[in-house]
């Protein structure tokens, strides 16, 4: 039989592709679920059960929270990365790692063939075929919902017909849930005007006294909250769990699609909100003016290859080289406040903090020059203006 690999998530797409591809084309269909943060035991235990009911021949699921974090979110804390300076993405930077994910494994069962179900509308497939194709040009990728143009409807017409009745009824609103962030969807996210009501996201309103935290960072990581060592990973799902109950996180984006089109998308992203401020509060007090200004440019740079599916681009592991050597001093605690959906970044202790009171502070008596240092500086700084301004007066 003809070896597939299905990118299997357990919802109508690909469940749809499971039947198909095993009964009627004769694939040795092999699902593959990744998981990048979301998925309990149970629910990856249920996930399997319909795979195998659905006559794939076996069912793997891979864990690659840790692989996520350490291949693309620490790098998106690292470049402050919110795409449109709103959406930290959530969903799209997972797509890379589970795309490297499953091609690894279709190469490591010597698969002819991997298949998924994203339809010909989105940005997904091109994600996903772009590093299928890039790391195993050899082996065929298989889209029967984009090459069929199936509608929902005919899809769940199917498989009612071949036995499988599981409850197809569309949610009101798709969740796409991950460790760095939610994504909501809905008929509103359709529209130019409508914002989701409250309901919509995952995460209701629990708290409303306010909650100071402190969030330790050592090289641009985050290492402790409130005083408490723990894995990068570990402290992101912690802060998810405090700040969620806070609803903080809540926004809609709007962006440009990699296939040319504008789109909106409602995402909860409490703990990446949280973390991705902090950490640049703590630059601001770090890092020098100039090391800020051109990591805004490659970290805005890295965001977007990495949404429109650039991950293997080696230019990428060239601004991950700049982006790690940037965070050497980016090193110490920054205190936050949580209040009802928003948070206040109140302060930073560091040892690694520019301002330096022996230096003179801002606006205050100075140490470090005298007054006629300060008025020779600024003669000799003003100096390129005055020469365009008498050259240019009269030539107008």
């Amino acid at each position: 039989m003809k070896k597939l690999v299905l990118a299997y998530s357990g919802g109508l797409d690909t469940s749809y592709c499971a039947k198909y591809l095993s009964q009627d084309q004769g694939f040795e269909v092999h699902a593959v679920s990744v998981n990048t943060g979301g998925f309990s035991k149970e629910e990856i235990k249920e996930i399997e059960e319909k795979a195998l009911t659905l006559g794939a021949s076996s069912y793997t699921s891979i864990n690659a929270i840790a692989t996520f974090y350490e291949k693309v979110v620490k790098y998106l804390i690292f470049g402050n990365v919110l795409k449109n300076n709103t959406y930290p993405l959530s969903v799209s930077a997972e797509r890379i790692v589970q795309a490297i994910e499953i091609v690894n494994h279709a190469k490591k069962i010597g698969a002819q063939y991997i298949a998924h179900g994203s339809t010909g509308a989105g940005n997904d497939q091109v994600r996903f075929d772009m590093i299928f194709q890039i790391l195993a040009p050899e082996i065929e990728i298989i889209t029967p919902i984009r090459d069929k143009k199936l509608a929902r409807e005919e899809e769940i017409n199917y498989l009612q017909q071949n036995g499988i009745d599981y409850s197809w009824e569309k949610a009101k609103y798709s969740i796409n849930k991950g460790l760095w962030g939610t994504s909501v969807g809905g008929e509103e996210t359709l529209t130019s005007h409508s914002a989701l009501p409250g309901s919509a996201y995952p995460s209701q309103l629990e708290k409303e006294l306010p909650k100071e935290l402190k969030l330790t960072f050592k090289k641009g990581e985050l290492v402790a909250l409130d005083g408490e060592t723990d894995t990068p990973v570990a402290n992101i799902e912690k802060l998810s769990a405090i700040a969620s109950k806070y609803a903080i996180g809540r926004d809609i984006h709007v962006g440009d699609t990699i296939i040319g089109i504008k789109g909106r998308v409602g995402f909860e992203a409490a703990a990446p909100l949280i973390i991705i401020k902090a950490h640049h509060l703590l630059e601001k007090h770090t890092l020098s003016k100039w090391q800020q200004y051109q990591k805004e440019q490659l970290g805005n740079f890295y965001g977007m290859l990495l949404h429109e599916g650039n991950y293997l681009d080696e230019v990428m592991r060239n601004i991950e080289a700049f982006l790690a050597d940037t965070q050497k001093h980016v090193s110490g605690d920054v205190f936050v406040t949580l209040h009802p959906y928003r948070f206040e970044l109140n302060g930073i202790a560091s040892d690694h903090d520019l301002m330096n009171a022996s230096f003179g502070s801002y606006g205050e008596m100075n140490k470090g020059w005298t007054a006629d240092d300060a008025k020779g500086f600024i003669k000799i700084l003003s100096n390129s203006g005055k020469i365009a301004n008498h050259v240019n007066q009269n030539n107008d």
